[in-house]
C-alpha cells in the first residue's frame, strides 16, 4: 500500500499484557502513531519468560515508548499535554486504578471532549464488572474450555485467543468511534470485555442448544454433520486432516483414491447414510490413504479441491510456502537488534498485504523526543527524568 489508512491518527496507550497492547499494535500496523506510556520500572510484561517471552515484543512492536510517573503532578501534566493532542487513549487496568489517578473515561472525556477512550476490561458492565480476568479464566467460565476438552478435563485453547480478539474488538470500536466523531465532533468511551469476547465466540453453541433443546456436547464428543471429517495417518507416518462436506467432494475422494466401489454401495447412497455408517466407512478410507505419503495425498487433494490440512507445529509454518510468500511475513527488530519474522495482519487492501517493518522500542527510548514535541524545554525534560529515576 502506498498510504496506510490510519496515518495521522494519534494513539496513546497505557496498557500491559496482551489485550490492550494488541489493540495498539494493530492500529500501529495500519499506520497510526502509537505512543506507549510506561511506568518508570517499565511494563512488567517486558520481563516475562517461558510462554510469555514473545508477549512484549510481539504486541508492542512499532510503538514509541514514553516513560512517565503518572502518580506525580509532573508526570500527569505531561500525559494530559499528550492526550490533548491525541485521538485515542487505550488502557486495560482496573477501573479503580484509573479513577484513583484521575484517568477514568469520565474524567478524561470531560477534559478532552474529542478524545476516544478504549477501555479493555475483564468483564463489561454488570454483576461481574469488578472481577479481574485472564484468558484462561474466561475460557473456563464461558464454556470454551469445556467445548475444547470436556467438563472433567477442560482444555484451554493453545493461544491467547480472547486477549487478541479483545484487541481486535477494541480496534473495531475505535474505528467506529472515529467515524462517529466526524459527524458529532465528540469523543466517546468504548469498553471491551474479555469474558464477553469468549461468550461471543461460543454463541453458536448457545444458539444450538436453544434451537435443539439438547445440551451441546464437547467437540470431541460431537455428533458430526459430515461423513468424513477426520485425521488420517499417511504411509510416511504423518498426520493429515481431511474434510468431505459436499456430494462432489465425496465423489472426488472415492475416484481419486481408488474407492469407486463405495459410490455404488447401497448403504452409502445419501449423505446421512454415510454419516450413519461412519464406523464401517472410515476404516476403509484410512486403509487406502495409508498407502500414500503425505506429499502425494496433499497434491491429489489439492487438485480435486477437497479441504485438507497437515498437522503442523507453529514453528513448522516458517517453512510453509504460503506463509513465506512475499509480503506475508513482516520483520520485527527486537531490543537486541535481532530480526524476527512475524505474520502480518490478516488483511489485504487492493490485494496487497498490510504491515510494515516494526521496531521494539527500549524502555523510555522515545521519551525525550516526544516531550520535546510537546513543548518541554531541556531543563523540564531533565526534571521529568529525575522524577522518573526516583520512582524507578
Amino acid at each position: 500500500m502506498h498510504k496506510l489508512p490510519l496515518r495521522g491518527i494519534k494513539i496513546v496507550e497505557m496498557s500491559h499484557m496482551i489485550m490492550g497492547p494488541s489493540c495498539g499494535m494493530i492500529l500501529s500496523q495500519l499506520g497510526a502513531d502509537v505512543i506507549k506510556v510506561e511506568p518508570p520500572a517499565g511494563d512488567k510484561t517486558r520481563a516475562l519468560k517461558g510462554m510469555g517471552t514473545s508477549f512484549f515484543p510481539l504486541f508492542n512492536r512499532g510503538k514509541r515508548s514514553l516513560v512517565l510517573d503518572v502518580g506525580t503532578k509532573l508526570g500527569k501534566d505531561a500525559l494530559f499535554r499528550l492526550l490533548e493532542r491525541s485521538d485515542v487513549f487505550i488502557e486495560n487496568f482496573k477501573d479503580e486504578t484509573m479513577a484513583n489517578n484521575g484517568l477514568d473515561a469520565a474524567s478524561l472525556t470531560e477534559l478532552f471532549p474529542k478524545l476516544i477512550v478504549a477501555a479493555h476490561k475483564g468483564f463489561l458492565s454488570g454483576p461481574y464488572e469488578h472481577r479481574p480476568a485472564l484468558d484462561e479464566v474466561v475460557q473456563m467460565m464461558a464454556g470454551l474450555a469445556y467445548m475444547t476438552g470436556s467438563r472433567d478435563v477442560p482444555l484451554r485453547v493453545g493461544t491467547s485467543v480472547n486477549d487478541i480478539m479483545g484487541g481486535m474488538f477494541g480496534v473495531i470500536g475505535i474505528l467506529a468511534a472515529l467515524r462517529e466523531r466526524e459527524t458529532s465532533g465528540k469523543g466517546s468511551e468504548i469498553r471491551i470485555g474479555l469474558f464477553e469476547n469468549c461468550l461471543f465466540s461460543v454463541a453458536q453453541h448457545i444458539v444450538q442448544y436453544q434451537m435443539t433443546g439438547a445440551p451441546v456436547p464437547p467437540m470431541q464428543q460431537r455428533i458430526l454433520c459430515w461423513p468424513v471429517y477426520d485425521i488420517f495417518t499417511t504411509r510416511d507416518n504423518k498426520r493429515l486432516f481431511i474434510a468431505v462436506t459436499t456430494e462432489s467432494q465425496w465423489k472426488a475422494l472415492c475416484r481419486t483414491f481408488g474407492l469407486e466401489a463405495l459410490l455404488s454401495d447401497p448403504d452409502l447412497m445419501t449423505f446421512q447414510q454415510r454419516i450413519d455408517n461412519r464406523p464401517r466407512l472410515l476404516p476403509l478410507i484410512a486403509e487406502r490413504l495409508r498407502q500414500h505419503d503425505l506429499e502425494y495425498l496433499t497434491t491429489e487433494l489439492d487438485h480435486v479441491s477437497i479441504p485438507f490440512a497437515p498437522i503442523n507445529a507453529p514453528e513448522e509454518l516458517l517453512d510453509d510456502p504460503h506463509v513465506r510468500r512475499p509480503g506475508r511475513l513482516v520483520a520485527m527488530i527486537d531490543e537486541a537488534g535481532h530480526t524476527i519474522d512475524i505474520p502480518t495482519l490478516p488483511l489485504e487492501f487492493d490485494r496487497e498485504s498490510v504491515g510494515r517493518v516494526s521496531i521494539v522500542s527500549s524502555l523510555g527510548g522515545d521519551t525525550a523526543s516526544i516531550l520535546k514535541t510537546l513543548g518541554y524545554s531541556e531543563i523540564e525534560i531533565r526534571e521529568l527524568a529525575r522524577v522518573r529515576e526516583l520512582a524507578a
